[in-house]
């Protein structure tokens, strides 16, 4: 069973926050605001929070329960082994929690109603998944699923078996976090779903009104069955719009698709990170 929370936002670090929060901003249509030390970026629930650092680093992935008791409840579930202390950044519920996987990102918990930001003449998009590269998925799949209770949709291995991503969820969308195989561990993209193929659509011309070319797509991935294009703000981050992307019952058996482009995008070329 799903435990519940919703992707609520992602703190992600960069040589130039303010640069990037102008992207994410434009592009994404958000309001920018400036605050503890932070550029935060936000729109109808969607949420994005920069601060300087690396880049391509996520700093922490907030989940949002519906309310306190919820995340209580969720709380007891995770092992006191996992738990570490909460990032100090003064906007999370007062009962909020973090833990750290064994690559090291920061995953807190919190509680509360998704952001409302400003309305815009786009359709909605919603902070939905994002994606890390991990040199060994096979080591970040049981914290996430076993120690954090996520759901495993879907896997994809090589001719030998050997776990080359895994796509997991909260709620009953398809993944709510992917895990690739890579080279290097690091941040690998976000998604804003949006709820149909025209909405998605009319994201690509609000791209294409600002010159923004697509770095990938439009596709169809395979794990989800999802319509996407994606671009990449100033750091190389990849970020996706999404739509229509499979909505999974209770007992759907967890998937398995093989090691190979065709199964990132359907329709074509695909992003292989290993």
């Amino acid at each position: 069973m799903e435990i519940g929370a919703v992707l609520d936002h992602l703190h992600i670090s960069s040589p130039e926050p303010r640069a990037c929060a102008r992207f994410y901003a434009a592009h994404f249509v958000m309001r920018h605001t400036h605050v503890e030390g932070a550029e935060i970026l936000q729109g109808p629930a969607r949420k994005v929070v920069i601060s300087a650092g690396v880049a391509n680093r996520l700093k922490y992935a907030a989940w949002r329960f519906p309310d306190g008791a919820a995340l209580a409840a969720y709380r007891r579930r995770v092992p006191a082994r996992a738990q570490v202390g909460l990032p100090s950044w003064g906007w999370f519920h007062p009962d909020a929690f973090a833990v750290a996987d064994p690559d090291g990102n920061l995953t807190v918990f919190t509680a509360g109603a998704p952001g409302e930001g400003n309305a815009a003449n786009v359709p909605a998009a919603v902070s939905q998944h994002f994606a890390l590269r991990t040199q060994d998925p096979a080591r970040l799949l049981p914290f996430y699923r076993d120690d954090l209770g996520f759901v495993l949709s879907d896997r994809v291995e090589d001719g030998e078996g050997v776990l080359r991503a895994c796509f997991l969820r909260t709620d009953p969308l398809h993944h709510a976090l992917a895990l690739f195989g890579a080279p290097m561990s690091r941040f690998d993209h976000q998604s804003f779903e949006t709820s149909s193929w025209v909405d998605l659509r009319d994201w690509a011309d609000h791209m294409a009104r600002l010159k923004m070319p697509m770095t990938w797509g439009v596709g169809r991935h395979g794990p989800g069955n999802d319509v996407f294009f994606m671009v990449a703000d100033p750091d190389g981050n990849l970020a996706e719009i999404s739509a229509e992307i499979e909505t999974c019952s209770a007992d759907r058996p967890v998937g398995l698709w093989p090691h190979e482009e065709r199964t990132l995008n359907l329709w074509g070329r695909a992003i292989m990170r290993s």
